[in-house]
């Protein structure tokens, strides 16, 4: 079957090279060690039952919620440029 320019798979190499991107910025992201008793940011006190409930947690929930939110911006972009993103 005719595939044009791209070879065939490359659909799926596309698939799956995003899809393994997304799993690295997301691991990326995860926190390891001790939980900060003060927000790395603001300075304020992170609740005890926010270190308990969060592993290697370094913000406060409203510094957090504003990390999380310029992130989101950034998550949904296709670095490929295919077809599809372009018709949106």
């Amino acid at each position: 079957m005719a595939t044009g320019w791209a070879g065939d798979g490359a659909v799926q190499d596309q698939i799956d090279a995003t899809v393994k991107d997304g799993i690295q910025r997301a691991q990326q992201r995860l926190r390891t060690g001790p939980a900060a008793t003060h927000c790395d940011n603001c300075g304020e006190l992170i609740p005890e039952a926010r270190r308990a409930a969060i592993q290697g947690v370094r913000l406060c929930v409203p510094c957090q919620t504003t990390e999380d939110a310029e992130a989101k911006a950034f998550s949904g972009y296709n670095r490929r440029g295919s077809k599809d993103s372009q018709l949106r």
